[in-house]
């Protein structure tokens, strides 16, 4: 009786006969059920535990470390002055050349001026007779031979001869150019002969002894240098001395911020010139510090520098440290407490408040497996 019938009523017929056959055998009433009996089963069986993170940890041995400043400067000499002509004239001796040592008052240079000289000699016969025609005066004027307008008149001739033996003796000692301290002669610009005119640069003049090293310390380490301070210079000829901070400026540079500092070093024979490269090295005030390989430092969410270390519990966690060095063996910081278990591996794995496995390393034990993770 199909024959006759469309095909798509055929399927329709097929559907609804194995539909109605699915019904009439009443499983269709318990799917929910049973997936609620699957569900209510896998709720009563315990939750697996997450696996815990093995970490190496190294127990905090916390030692007071004294930090080494290290700073570029240059040598400059105690004293400089560039010696100037103070009066016109013609160069008639130079009493020094170039890398003489000099003591204070030492003439480097003599002008001609032989009128000037004669004046003074001029002026001192003046004085000489104004003296005396005023001790004349005086004994006259007490036997009343002498009016008293006229020993007014002897006093103010003195006191005027004073004055032009005064005025010749300056012009005098301006042919003259001398030290103004002890030092070494560096350069003589003029020669014998040569005309020069008030404020022609004749002479350098250096003091040597000490030598002073000028440095420029950071805003970082400017609390931990003082003026008394010792302070090792290595020259860039290779010599190494020890100098005195004799300087340090209490107002930063305003274009770079750092404090400008000055160590005098001693330098009796001279031998260390101005404008030499050094290195200074100046030790900061010792404090609890740790030193930990490079690998471990790490930075918490809000980007704090600090360490992974394991808490009570053997639960992980985060603690903010300070650097404060960075030497051959690794980073030196502070904040560290002393015993505190340090994660030196597998701290990247883990976060705050995770369960961990713990294994103890001695400090050669890390230093060596560092070296061995080194390629």
């Amino acid at each position: 009786m199909f024959s006759n019938m469309p095909l798509h009523r055929v399927l329709a017929l097929i559907v609804f006969v194995a539909a109605a056959a699915w019904v009439a055998t009443g499983h269709f009433a318990a799917v929910g059920s049973e997936t609620a009996e699957a569900t209510e089963a896998m709720a009563a069986e315990p939750i697996a535990e997450a696996p815990k993170r093995t970490v190496a940890v190294v127990t905090a041995d916390v030692a007071d470390y004294a930090r080494l400043i290290r700073i570029s400067g240059v040598t400059e000499a105690d004293k400089l002055a560039v010696l100037a002509a103070r009066s016109n004239g013609v160069v008639q001796e130079l009493g020094a050349k170039p890398g003489d040592s000099v003591d204070r008052g030492t003439t480097v240079m003599l002008l001609e001026g032989e009128d000037v000289r004669a004046g003074v000699k001029a002026a001192e016969d003046q004085l000489a007779q104004a003296a005396e025609q005023l001790t004349v005066g005086e004994a006259l004027n007490a036997k009343g031979s002498l009016p008293e307008t006229q020993l007014t008149a002897r006093r103010a001739a003195k006191t005027s001869a004073e004055g032009a033996l005064a005025q010749a003796t300056a012009a005098a000692d301006r042919l003259s150019l001398t030290a103004p301290f002890a030092g070494t002669v560096d350069a003589v610009n003029v020669e014998i002969g040569e005309w020069v005119q008030a404020g022609t640069p004749i002479a350098t003049l250096l003091a040597l002894d000490p030598i002073v090293v000028k440095a420029e310390v950071s805003e970082q380490d400017v609390a931990h240098v003082s003026v008394g301070a010792k302070a090792m210079v290595r020259l860039v000829s290779g010599a190494e001395l020890e100098g005195t901070v004799r300087h340090l400026a209490r107002k930063a540079s305003d274009k770079t911020r750092t404090f400008a500092l000055e160590v005098d070093l001693p330098n009796p024979d001279g031998k260390i010139p101005s404008g030499m490269t050094a290195e200074l090295r100046l030790t900061a005030a010792a404090q609890p510090a740790l030193t930990v390989p490079r690998s471990v430092l790490t930075l918490n969410e809000a980007g704090q520098v600090g360490l992974r270390v394991v808490n009570d519990g053997d639960l992980a966690g985060f603690l903010p440290v300070q650097l404060i060095d960075d030497i051959e063996g690794g980073f030196v910081v502070t904040g560290v407490a002393q015993g505190v278990r340090v994660i030196v591996a597998g701290q990247d794995l883990v976060r705050d408040g995770d369960k961990v496995l713990v294994h103890e390393l001695t400090r050669a034990e890390a230093e060596a497996a560092q070296k061995a993770a080194q390629p």
